[in-house]
């Protein structure tokens, strides 16, 4: 599906055959920009959060990566980069934050960007792939998703 202009790949397992497919209604996002440091991405994360909230989803916050270390006084560490969209069980919703992360992506001004969007164990991540490349992956993605939602009694 690439022309070679860029870097794609999504990673979806074989449903269960017992248990099926179940719709997540957590998104996990992790964005990274080619020579950034912690502060840019920090910047970034906030800017793609604020856009995040406008859409029809329930939360958009900063991914949690655990305890915070000993001796901290913090009550939990925010991954740099990563947040964590609650979406519901909408599939609309799940295309409209891949709407927004795909416009994020192409505002890099020549800035290689990267974001890997995680549901359970699906995994799909785009940087720099042509649009058509980015739908037809965002197609699958999302699809995948719709249907698990289907089979286990749930609206997509």
């Amino acid at each position: 599906m690439s022309d070679g202009s860029g870097t794609f790949g999504v990673h979806i397992p074989a449903p269960d055959p017992v248990e099926g497919l179940q719709m997540h209604s957590d998104v996990r996002v992790h964005l990274s920009e080619d020579g950034a440091d912690a502060e840019r991405i920090d910047t970034l994360t906030g800017y793609l959060r604020q856009e995040l909230l406008q859409l029809d989803v329930q939360d958009v916050s900063a991914s949690r990566v655990g305890p915070p270390p000993p001796g901290s006084r913090a009550f939990d560490v925010a991954a740099v980069g990563a947040l964590l969209v609650t979406i519901g069980e909408s599939a609309g919703a799940l295309s409209g934050v891949i709407t927004v992360i795909r416009s994020w992506l192409s505002r890099g001004g020549g800035t290689r960007r990267t974001v890997r969007i995680e549901i359970g164990a699906d995994v799909l991540e785009l940087s720099e792939a042509t649009v058509s490349d980015q739908e037809q992956l965002v197609a699958l993605f999302v699809n995948r998703h719709s249907t698990a939602g289907r089979h286990n009694g749930a609206e997509g």
